[in-house]
């Protein structure tokens, strides 16, 4: 199985879901989120895949998402206007990223990672 793990070094949960991944024996290609930002066509084929709401890619409780005051704009924005704001900058994407061929996990939750790997 192809994974794509999208990171934050500094983030304490990205080092957790890492450290995860490493003792679960999981092969993954490992990305700088900030470094390599994902474009909007990423995000939307990531964002298609993962099922979930497109606002659950956004890290609301970043510095970037409250300078932007994104939690009064988000609501009025289109898709294709957050999948934009989203290829903009690295930090306003929620990580870890979790990319595979069949889905997308959000976040660290370890129980849900356990789930996808058969553990």
């Amino acid at each position: 199985m192809s994974v794509l793990f999208l990171e934050y070094p500094k983030c304490s949960t990205c080092q957790r879901a890492k450290k995860w991944l490493d003792e679960h024996k999981v092969e993954y290609e490992d990305r700088h989120i900030k470094e390599k930002n994902p474009g909007k066509e990423e995000l939307k084929v990531w964002y298609e895949r993962s099922g979930q709401p497109l606002k659950k890619f956004f890290n609301t409780s970043g510095m970037v998402y409250r300078s932007l005051g994104l939690k009064d704009k988000l609501a009025g924005m289109s898709e294709e206007e957050q999948l934009q704001l989203l290829a903009t900058d690295g930090m306003l994407v929620k990580r870890p990223l979790l990319v595979m061929e069949d889905r997308v996990l959000i976040g660290f939750k370890e129980k849900e990672w356990e789930e996808v790997f058969g553990e």
